[in-house]
């Protein structure tokens, strides 16, 4: 059996100092990238929606609905008669200052959570300042901004996160309010959220981090919680595969990653999840044509080529391995393992000095990683 690192889509996961940031966006180029129209949705409209759909409505928490209290102390500090755009300005200001907020890249959390807690990720801190915002009379609404894109490895799952900020529509501009270091996307780079989507995005975030935790069938609830209010939310299929797949049903699994590429062809980790899939079934000559395919639509990924070269070592395939391997490195210089990959293919082609080369540098970045301790323990 070949063992193949799974791809696990959440929005927010940049691990970065916290830092409020106001940044503009030229209105034409974001309108021509938002698919959206009419974001804006009451929490009893997106309560109303869910239990359409046959799920228990006190199942699901409206991420930005806020409190009484949050409204009270909102109005307290931003006056009411101020110009939209300072009113913006000033309840940016008030948030950054007075609450004190940290960020913790994996607490996916409602504004009312994270006015609680003082704790949020993008996504938690893009509610927080939706909910306090349309409280005000300002009409702001999510933004998802997809060139900011990381990666990172948790046991067999490979984690891809995006970034979620709050935004404004100023006319001729649009005011993103970040709440990262991450530079601010291209216009072209972003995507408006109705809050439906907005919702669902929170929903398969929870998700992602259950199944990271280990408990499956919480995190397939949350999944099919994040379906019911947008359908055609690729990642959240993706999600639910690697989840079923977890849960030993491989055949729904199946089904959910031809779903995702079905809504949208360009998602690169449900073509790799398919592929392993199917290689786990025996169908390998189909894998290969789905990885090939995956290729050439291009990765920015740099575990799934460590994935593919892991799968060229098993077949002795070293000098495409290689290659797998050095792609991997130019994506992610920064990670000990692309290092300890190049390693391993060196001991495994009879360069024993070369592997203790690579050992070395992969060791100054992080010698407890699992690959660099392997290369370690081939190497005495």
């Amino acid at each position: 059996m070949v063992r193949s690192a799974r791809s696990l889509l959440a929005r927010c996961g940049l691990r970065r100092r916290t830092l409020g940031l106001l940044a503009l966006l030229g209105a034409l180029g974001l309108e021509s990238a938002c698919a959206t129209s009419g974001a804006v949705s009451s929490p009893k409209e997106i309560v109303k929606h869910v239990q359409e759909r046959g799920i228990d409505p006190a199942a699901v928490a409206v991420p930005f609905e806020i409190t009484p209290e949050m409204a009270a102390w909102v109005r307290e500090r931003v006056p009411a008669d101020e110009p939209i755009d300072t009113r913006l300005d000033h309840l940016f200001s008030v948030v950054m200052s007075d609450l004190g907020l940290s960020y913790e890249a994996g607490y996916t959390a409602t504004a009312r959570e994270v006015f609680a807690t003082r704790r949020a990720n993008c996504l938690g801190f893009t509610s927080l300042l939706v909910g306090l915002a349309r409280e005000l009379g300002i009409p702001t609404f999510y933004l998802a901004i997809d060139d900011v894109e990381r990666f990172s490895r948790d046991g067999d799952l490979v984690v891809v996160s995006g970034h979620v900020s709050a935004a404004f529509d100023m006319g001729s501009q649009v005011k993103v309010l970040e709440f990262t270091l991450a530079p601010v996307a291209k216009a072209r780079d972003a995507r408006r959220l109705n809050d439906l989507q907005a919702t669902a995005v929170h929903y398969s975030n929870l998700g992602a981090t259950q199944l990271r935790q280990g408990e499956v069938d919480a995190a397939i609830a949350q999944f099919r919680i994040a379906l019911a209010l947008d359908p055609e939310f690729a990642g959240a299929h993706t999600n639910l595969g690697v989840a079923l797949r977890r849960a030993g049903d491989l055949v729904a699994a199946e089904a959910e990653y031809r779903q995702a590429l079905e809504l949208d062809p360009e998602t690169l980790s449900a073509y790799q999840n398919l592929a392993a899939l199917l290689r786990l079934q025996g169908r390998a000559e189909e894998a290969v044509e789905l990885l090939r395919l995956a290729e050439r639509k291009g990765t920015r990924n740099p575990y799934s080529y460590l994935s593919l070269g892991d799968l060229s070592m098993r077949f002795r395939r070293l000098d495409e391995a290689k290659r797998f391997y050095r792609r991997a490195l130019r994506l992610y210089r920064q990670d000990a393992e692309p290092y300890a990959a190049m390693g391993l293919w060196a001991l495994a082609s009879g360069d024993r000095r070369g592997a203790q080369r690579w050992l070395a540098r992969a060791q100054k970045i992080n010698a407890e990683n699992e690959r660099v301790q392997r290369l370690a323990a081939k190497l005495g």
